[in-house]
C-alpha cells in the first residue's frame, strides 16, 4: 500500500483537530468577552488583564483545564462589580464553578446557564439579581447559592433532579409559594437555607427524609402548622432556625435565619 495514502488521511485528521481546538477556545474567549461587556463598573480595574495581549487563561479570575485549554472556572467573588450577566456565559461548556458573590449584577439569571451541564457550583450570594431561578440548572450542581438577592417565584419542580445537590441556599429573597415536599428526595442535602421569603403552608413532613443533613433555616417566612417529628429524628442536624427567633433544641445550634 502507498504510504502517501495513510500519510495524508492522518494529517488531515490532525489539522481538523486542531482547527476545532482553536475555534472552541475562540468560543470561549468570546464568551467571556461578552460578559465583560456587560459590566459596567469595574473600580478595581479586575478586567483589565481581559485583553489580547494574554491567553484568557491567564485573565485574573479565569481558571483553565490542564489537558486542555478551556474556561472551568470562573471567579469574580468580592471585586465590586456592577453591571448583568451575559447570556453567552452559557457557552462555556466546560464550566464547573461560576463564583460572583459580593458584587452588585443586577438583572435576571440567563436560562442559558442551563446549558452548562458539567456545572458543579453556583455561587450569586449577596448581588441585586432578580426574576426567577432557571428551572433547567446542571445535574452535576453540588452547591447553589443565591442567598441576598430580590429573586421572585416558586422553587422549579425541576430541581427535583438535582440528586447531587448538598448545599441549597435561597434565603433573603422574595421567593413564593409552599416548601415544596420533593426536597426531601434530594438525599445528599447537607444544608437548606429558605429563610426570610415569602413561603407558606407547613413544613413538609418529607424534609425527614434528609438523612445527611446538618443545618436547617427555614424562619422569616408565613409558615404554619407544626414541627414534623421527622426532622427531630435527623441524626446530624445542628442548627435548626424555624422562626424569627430560632428555635432552640437540645442538640440544636441556632443560627437565625440561615
Amino acid at each position: 500500500m502507498n504510504t502517501h495514502s495513510l500519510y495524508f488521511p492522518s494529517m488531515l485528521l490532525f489539522f481538523i483537530t486542531l482547527l476545532q481546538v482553536a475555534a472552541f477556545e475562540e468560543g470561549d474567549r468570546a464568551a467571556l468577552q461578552a460578559f465583560k461587556s456587560m459590566i459596567s463598573h469595574d473600580p478595581q480595574g479586575i478586567l483589565n488583564s481581559w485583553n489580547d495581549s494574554r491567553h484568557f487563561c491567564e485573565w485574573e479570575g479565569i481558571t483553565c483545564g490542564r489537558r486542555h485549554r478551556r474556561v472551568t472556572a470562573l471567579n469574580m467573588r468580592s471585586k465590586a462589580l456592577r453591571g448583568s450577566l451575559s447570556p453567552y456565559i452559557g457557552n462555556l461548556s466546560f464550566l464547573r464553578e461560576i463564583n460572583l458573590e459580593n458584587n452588585t449584577i443586577q438583572g435576571e439569571i440567563p436560562r442559558e446557564f442551563g446549558r452548562l451541564l458539567r456545572l458543579e457550583a453556583l455561587f450569586l450570594s449577596n448581588n441585586s439579581l432578580a426574576g426567577k431561578i432557571p428551572a433547567n440548572l446542571s445535574s452535576r450542581l453540588t452547591v447553589l447559592a443565591l442567598p441576598y438577592n430580590k429573586l421572585v417565584g416558586r422553587i422549579p419542580f425541576e430541581f427535583v433532579s438535582l440528586c447531587k445537590l448538598k448545599r441549597l441556599a435561597l434565603h433573603r429573597n422574595s421567593l413564593t409559594g409552599g416548601i415544596p415536599p420533593f426536597l426531601g428526595n434530594l438525599s445528599s442535602l447537607e444544608l437548606l437555607s429558605l429563610g426570610a421569603n415569602s413561603f407558606g403552608g407547613n413544613i413538609p413532613d418529607s424534609l425527614g427524609q434528609l438523612k445527611e443533613l446538618e443545618a436547617l433555616g427555614i424562619g422569616g417566612n408565613n409558615l404554619s402548622g407544626t414541627i414534623p417529628h421527622s426532622i427531630y429524628n435527623l441524626s446530624f442536624i445542628e442548627i435548626f432556625s424555624v422562626l424569627v427567633v430560632s428555635l432552640r433544641c437540645t442538640k440544636f445550634k441556632t443560627l437565625p435565619l440561615i
